[in-house]
């Protein structure tokens, strides 16, 4: 993936850009978990790489993947599909996770600063590319999601220290922060800081203060689980009536209303919807040119009151 880019570049950016990176970047971008677990079959491969593709057509230039979604597939996606394309794209991977096949929750820490060396490493390699646009530190402190233990604590700056590294090495373009808190964000960002990855939501949004520093330092604020539903116990935003009401008056789907909230709650978020559907892919994009009313906001304001 160290070919010179596409002479013709990707021009239709929905619902705009925002400096990722460095980089300006559609602000509705593409997460790779669920594709990842999709295509075990050739048959499934072929389709999700017609996917992609399909994506970027459609404006989508950031991809945000991780070595262990689908046992590397989620990398090998993208090297096979935009090989010679490299430059026209973000990639945004995470580290401080691994994969444990056969293990009842198939993944485990990795926190330690050597665990995130060979992470990136193997990113490198998957994704067949000299350097990664983005790489998240994926933090473990709180729940909900697994937490360190034991060897696993480890120190924030430890932690910062190796992601410069490699960095400086230019193994990575910029770095990331995932699952942290306000006071981690504040000690990461004198060595800069490109986005942040919280879970966030309509009906999960007890990291405003975050998302506002964010605003504050002109950093990238990268909602996951931007729909709600993670972790297989949280609610979701399109099962909330009043959702589903300023859907039904604006001629949207509950899912479009819930990724255009976010869009228009902050300049600085860039959504990551993943599916396996073209329709649903279309759908998610289209969600750019949902615009919401003052009176359709103010609705959904009032339910998006951290917990």
């Amino acid at each position: 993936m160290t070919e010179p880019a596409s002479p013709h570049p990707v021009s239709n950016i929905p619902e705009g850009s925002f400096p990722l990176g460095g980089t300006p970047t559609a602000r509705i971008g593409y997460g790779m978990s669920r594709i990842a677990l999709m295509a075990e079959t050739a048959e499934n491969r072929a389709s999700a790489v017609a996917l992609l593709r399909t994506a970027r057509e459609l404006g989508v230039t950031h991809f945000d993947t991780a070595q262990f979604y689908g046992d590397d597939r989620a990398n090998q996606l993208l090297r096979e599909s935009f090989a010679g394309v490299r430059d026209d794209i973000v990639i945004a991977t995470k580290v401080g996770v691994k994969l444990v096949s056969g293990a009842p929750v198939p993944l485990e820490a990795a926190q330690k600063p050597g665990e995130l060396r060979v992470a990136v490493e193997e990113n490198l390699r998957t994704l067949g590319t000299d350097r990664v646009d983005i790489v998240n530190l994926r933090r473990m402190d709180f729940t909900p999601g697994l937490v360190a233990e034991g060897s696993q604590i480890v120190s924030f700056e430890d932690q910062l220290a190796e992601m410069v590294s490699l960095r400086d090495e230019g193994k990575i373009l910029s770095i990331g922060l995932s699952h942290v808190t306000i006071e981690q964000l504040r000690t990461a960002l004198p060595l800069g800081v490109a986005c942040v990855q919280n879970m966030y939501s309509l009906v999960r949004c007890d990291d405003e203060p975050l998302l506002s520093l964010c605003e504050k330092h002109g950093i990238a604020w990268v909602p996951y689980f931007p729909l709600g539903g993670g972790f297989g116990t949280l609610p979701k935003v399109a099962d909330e009536r009043i959702v589903a009401d300023v859907a039904e008056r604006l001629g949207a789907t509950p899912s479009q209303v819930g990724l255009a909230w976010q869009l228009a709650h902050s300049p600085n978020t860039m959504v990551i919807p993943g599916t396996s559907s073209i329709d649903h892919l279309n759908e998610n994009v289209e969600a750019g040119a949902v615009q919401l009313d003052a009176g359709s906001i103010a609705e959904l304001d009032a339910l998006a009151q951290p917990a």
